[in-house]
């Protein structure tokens, strides 16, 4: 009978009873007790300490403390200290996160069955722990336990789960990376001490256990900084829809800047960080529009000197509000400066020429290509050649001719939908700006 076959209990109480006979018979196995106490100090301290603090790097990259404290306690102890150290670092974990009470036996029979065996084996050898032949068996011993760890967890979760064991975990290839980093420290721990002791082993250890923390931290930051940069990101993607409620066109405008302002970036050799930026600048570049006044967002109002200072205002508006948020101050001063001209007639700064960041110089010629060709532009619709016509009479007065060249090298070889970007979807955009999130997040 297959587990996926069996009641979920059932698989709980058989997967428990195999957690605990294992157990059983890793105890059978031991060796008389006995060893350097203050070894046995150290390791048990150093694993419970790791133990709460395991960070994983990346997503098959990690660092385990407690695996290491299990290898050398294989290599130098013997079995009841292979079973004690792994055993106490596991149960001290579930004292703290509360999972599942059968992962408790799941866990730590995982983690001590394989140690205990290596241990035994080690033993079994009789090596000189002063020969380099100990090296070779302690780096063996540690590949074992870490290839037994994996069967056995994901044997016994994929039983527990109902899965097909078959499929029950990545290959050995997929954690190559972590587990050639950890073998490699054990290795070296353990060669530092045969020659120096105990003083140099905790020294060493600590130092590991300190690394371990700090990059949990790193990692924790980093999470809660994409966490932060979502929700960040929610509220200005709501503003945005909430501006185009107000005038229609705002959501596709914004959507078909960041495509051009993107593309732009990218036919001129800027890295993917500023193609990136580019394009989340070109996506909130009219956020401070949400601030104006319903008068000035309806269309054929006449607008009076005051609408006209108010819509000035627009790029700063938009900044501060990226400022205020923090995760995204880096685009303000792209923002601002989107109206800012090349002669310094522009807005509201009158920045010119090697003032303006180059990115909002890109904004800028995205912005009125778009407003000319768009079909709900507020003025007579161009064509892409009339609307190219009109930005390379401006060039040199109100935008960078390499970007408005770049922009003509790039209509070159799109068709119309391309030229015209009627069809520009925000939300597709905004599906891109996400992916790109993530895989800057890691």
């Amino acid at each position: 009978m297959s587990g996926a076959s069996l009641p979920s209990r059932q698989r709980l109480a058989v997967a428990q009873a195999c957690a605990a006979l294992v157990l059983s018979a890793a105890i059978a196995v031991l060796a008389p007790g006995g060893g350097d106490a203050a070894l046995w100090g150290v390791l048990v301290g150093c694993a419970i300490a790791s133990r709460l603090i395991t960070a994983n790097l990346q997503a098959d990259l990690f660092l385990s403390g407690s695996f290491l404290c299990g290898a050398l306690s294989a290599g130098f102890l013997g079995p009841a200290a292979a079973l004690v150290v792994p055993a106490a670092a596991e149960l001290v974990g579930w004292a703290v996160e509360r999972y599942r009470p059968v992962m408790l036996l799941v866990n730590v029979a995982g983690a001590a069955l394989p140690t205990v065996v290596a241990a035994a084996v080690v033993q079994a050898a009789g090596v000189d722990v002063d020969s380099v032949a100990f090296i070779g068996v302690l780096a063996a011993s540690s590949l074992a336990i870490i290839v037994g760890n994996i069967e056995l967890v994901g044997l016994w979760m994929a039983w527990v789960d109902g899965n097909d064991p078959a499929g029950r975990h990545r290959t050995l290839v997929d954690f190559l990376p972590a587990v050639t980093l950890n073998i490699a420290l054990v290795t070296a721990i353990g060669a530092l001490y045969a020659q120096s002791g105990n003083a140099v082993l905790g020294l060493v250890l600590i130092a590991v256990v300190a690394f371990t923390y700090m990059a949990r931290l790193v990692v924790t930051a980093r999470e809660r900084t994409r966490e932060y940069a979502n929700l960040s990101w929610g509220v200005l993607s709501g503003l945005i829809r909430t501006l185009d409620a107000r005038d229609q066109r705002a959501a596709r405008h914004c959507a078909a800047v960041a495509r051009f302002a993107r593309d732009i970036a990218h036919h001129v050799g800027m890295d993917g960080r500023d193609q990136e930026l580019a394009h989340t600048a070109g996506l909130l570049h009219d956020i401070g529009r949400f601030a104006l006044s319903d008068r000035v967002m309806e269309r054929g109002v006449v607008l009076t000197e005051d609408d006209w200072v108010a819509i000035r205002r627009h790029p700063e508006l938009g900044a501060d509000m990226l400022r205020d948020i923090g995760v995204y101050g880096p685009l303000s001063e792209i923002i601002v400066a989107h109206h800012e001209r090349v002669d310094g007639k522009g807005y509201p700064r009158r920045l010119a020429a090697e003032a303006i960041p180059e990115i909002a110089k890109i904004i800028a010629v995205a912005e009125v290509y778009d407003t000319l060709t768009a079909p709900d532009t507020y003025r007579t619709r161009l064509s892409s050649f009339e609307a190219l016509t009109e930005l390379r009479r401006v060039v040199g007065t109100q935008l960078d001719g390499r970007y408005v060249e770049a922009l003509a090298e790039l209509l070159a070889g799109q068709g119309t939908e391309y030229r015209h970007a009627d069809t520009a979807d925000y939300d597709e955009e905004l599906a891109i700006e996400r992916r790109m999130n993530q895989a800057a997040g890691g």
